[in-house]
């Protein structure tokens, strides 16, 4: 069975999608079975892998409302598979508050096609709402990215406090996978102080890979594309490279 991760902080603009759509085109390209669940209303990982948003017949939406099985609203991409999301998402919060099993509509919708992926990471929303609580219900672990700026490690701390909330009642085993560090510019001495105040928080927990500050990380998604296909010769690229081969190397894989 492969490793389900959430990749959340409920901050906006950390990194969060970009990190989920290079990841999973990373470790696809090194020949593993990923899949990609965007649940996030915005749809933005949908469309960084190259799918239209709104273009597909059934979405995330459709799987934890309506019934739909997983299999048949997943999208194969050359990046990776794909759970795309749709702009109904962000009513489903307000439709699954009557569903008795309403924290685990996403585990209960991605239970049959797990054993099929090495990796399935979730994009979540920035915040800490049912969408993101059905995520960390779902998932054996979570992936943090923190960006390196004034202010990083607030809200952090709510974070924690729901993961712990989420471990006492509702997935005991529900663990940090890592810590990653995003938006590092080298030129400052303030990237490096935030990311020293980064691994004294969180021990033992954060990837030695570094996501830069880097413009072709940015450009990459208006393209429909990872950055692995936009130019794989920018540093925002090798990061994720690295990244993806630091995972690997964690699980032993």
């Amino acid at each position: 069975m492969g490793a389900l991760i959430a990749i959340v902080n409920q901050k906006g603009g950390v990194g969060k999608t970009t990190t989920a759509v290079n990841l999973t085109a990373a470790l696809a390209q090194r020949g593993k079975k990923v899949l990609l669940c965007d649940f996030d209303p915005q749809s933005n990982a949908t469309s960084g892998l190259g799918v239209e948003k709104g273009e597909t017949p059934f979405s995330s939406y459709d799987v934890i409302i309506n019934g739909q099985p997983a299999k048949d609203a997943i999208v194969h991409t050359k990046f990776g598979d794909l759970l795309p999301s749709s702009p109904a998402l962000s009513g489903a919060g307000v439709e699954l508050v009557s569903n008795p099993n309403r924290e685990f509509a996403l585990q209960t919708a991605l239970k049959p096609v797990i054993r099929e992926y090495d990796y399935i990471f979730i994009d979540c929303p920035p915040s800490l709402e049912l969408l993101t609580l059905n995520a960390l219900c779902a998932a054996d672990s979570i992936l943090v990215p923190v960006q390196c700026e004034y202010y990083a490690l607030e809200g952090l701390s709510d974070l924690m406090t729901t993961l712990r909330a989420v471990k006492r009642g509702l997935n005991p085993s529900l663990s940090i996978f890592g810590v990653l560090l995003t938006m590092y510019d080298g030129r400052t001495n303030f990237s490096a102080q935030v990311a020293e105040e980064v691994r004294r928080h969180f021990p033992g927990k954060v990837f030695a890979a570094v996501i830069p500050r880097n413009v072709r990380l940015s450009e990459a998604p208006s393209h429909g594309l990872p950055v692995r296909a936009y130019d794989k010769f920018s540093r925002g690229c090798a990061a994720y490279e690295q990244l993806a081969d630091e995972i690997l190397e964690k699980e032993g894989a």
